[in-house]
């Protein structure tokens, strides 16, 4: 027993180390990125907070990402989320692109109930052009004062594209996409001679992206901030120097996803500044009052998701094992399974979907509800459209154009198969294209000119998915299911329950040269 208190004594330490100061206390801005309803990290991460009250100035951020992402989210459309986190005492939030997945009249009821300033220099009322949320926030922490600047991806725009129309098209609300940057900068030149420090809370990414908006490319286009705590990309970066527009050294930091870390920005009473990450499985402690709050939802959400589905002989990954995510660029044998699902519940030609739909690795054995709809946990839709053979290859080619790299538009396919040659472009990026054939069940090649029934799911429709190449394609059948109940309905009517070994590796729908 003193043995394991001393590991304990030890992990807590290591949690507040760097804060201790011999004449002063450190100011502390704990923060959290892409938690995605990870929602048992919560009360460690406000056990954390508490615990640095003798050593350091404390508060707690979050860059985004917590309404969706598994059961807890999926199940409440966020409704649970947003009562974990009004007992959590954030400073200040800002938004990421799943906080548009429910729709932006669903976020914007959800953040009425919520204790916490939600920052967003983007959002706008498409109509008016006025700002949704503020912009910024001025807080003294300790002996220091910071203004907190929030900003999201504008690629929400088209990831999310349905939460910023209305029914007839009329665009409700924008993200700003060619103006992010400037906007920032405005924010920050309004508070910089009020405060010491300017922090920006970012749901942009580490990663480039086609509209060229991102976390090293908003530091390089600006001055006057001080630090970066990025969401998005889940990268994990304990800490990172850009220079800014003007040569200064901004730091940058982001903490993975699913409160695999919690992020620490430290700032000395000297004024110096650091970031890091502390691995927060391994603190033992809980802050007893979000634990209640967190108990009562999984004991919820337990009633609901405990019973059993089927039994499945094999793992369905969508990681590789050097942990990329396999299901954004290469055939995964989790993409045959849902996809599988969606072509035979829905008797379509064939089936596509995007890659990043499908959110966690599951375990083979007994599979529960909860565990299904924690890989497809989002409000989806299964529907089919009208598609034409041109038109499919083009949409292929679009989504693999990235390929080797990950992206969440890589397509998962059932009943048709193709090469990705991807050194080529444009058509010739696609061969081999062929389709199963529902009478003789063989394969022949895609007719360019005939038109075929595809089953898909409403985000890749809409625009959300498929970098938006469907949203022209008529849909016949919509709304069919939800996904993660398509998938259900197929492992226990058609697989009888039993996912077998014809899905221990991926069948040979995708080949890449």
């Amino acid at each position: 027993m003193k043995y394991k208190n001393l590991i304990a004594l030890t992990i807590v330490s290591l949690a507040i180390s760097g804060c201790q100061t011999y004449n002063d206390k450190s100011t502390v801005v704990l923060f959290e990125n892409d938690v995605h309803c990870g929602i048992e990290g919560y009360a460690k991460m406000a056990a954390l907070r508490d615990m640095m009250v003798d050593t350091a100035y404390t508060c707690l951020v979050s860059d985004g990402d917590f309404l969706q992402g598994g059961p807890a989210g999926a199940l409440s459309k966020g409704q649970y989320i947003i009562d974990i986190m009004n007992q959590m005492r954030f400073t200040a939030v800002t938004l990421g692109n799943h906080e548009f997945d429910y729709k932006t009249p669903r976020m914007l009821e959800l953040f009425k109930q919520f204790n916490a300033p939600v920052l967003c220099v983007n959002l706008v009322d498409a109509a008016t052009g006025k700002r949704v949320f503020a912009e910024s926030a001025i807080r003294k922490i300790g002996k220091k004062t910071i203004g907190f600047v929030g900003v999201v991806t504008p690629t929400s725009l088209y990831t999310e594209e349905y939460a910023f129309y209305d029914d007839n098209g009329t665009k409700l609300y924008d993200l700003c996409e060619k103006t992010t940057y400037e906007l920032v900068q405005k924010a920050v030149d309004k508070i910089r001679k009020k405060v010491d420090y300017v922090v920006v809370i970012s749901h942009l990414g580490e990663e480039p992206t086609d509209i060229d908006v991102d976390s090293h490319g908003l530091i390089k286009a600006t001055t006057g901030i001080d630090v970066v705590l990025d969401g998005h990309s889940h990268s994990e970066i304990p800490q990172e120097i850009v220079m800014n527009k003007i040569g200064k050294p901004v730091l940058i930091a982001q903490t993975g996803t699913k409160y695999a870390n919690a992020g620490k920005l430290i700032i000395r009473p000297d004024g110096k500044m650091s970031t890091e990450l502390f691995k927060l499985s391994d603190f033992p402690y809980r802050d007893q009052i979000v634990r209640i709050t967190t108990d009562s939802v999984l004991n919820l959400l337990n009633a609901q998701t405990s019973r059993v589905i089927c039994q499945s002989d094999v793992e369905l990954r969508i990681l590789d094992d050097e942990g990329r995510q396999r299901v954004r660029y290469e055939e995964a044998n989790v993409g045959d399974l849902v996809t599988d699902a969606y072509r035979i519940v829905t008797d379509a030609d064939f089936a596509m979907t995007n890659g990043g739909g499908m959110r966690v690795d599951v375990h083979a054995g007994q599979l529960t509800y909860g565990e299904l709809v924690e890989l497809l946990p989002f409000d989806n839709y299964v529907c089919t459209i009208d598609i034409t053979g041109a038109e499919l290859r083009d949409v292929l080619a679009a989504c693999t154009k990235y390929t080797p790299a990950e992206h969440g538009d890589f397509p998962q396919v059932s009943g048709i198969k193709f090469t990705i040659n991807k050194d080529k472009e444009g058509s010739e990026r696609i061969t081999d294209l062929v389709i199963l054939n529902k009478t003789t069940n063989s394969y022949e090649p895609v007719d360019m000119n005939r038109t075929y029934n595809m089953a898909t799911i409403d985000y890749c429709v809409t625009g959300g998915g498929f970098l938006s190449k469907l949203k022209q394609n008529r849909i016949n059948k919509p709304n069919i299911i939800l996904y993660n109940e398509c998938l259900i309905k197929y492992v226990t009517e058609n697989l009888k329950g039993h996912i077998g070994k014809e899905y221990a590796e991926p069948q040979g729908r995708i080949v890449i040269k």
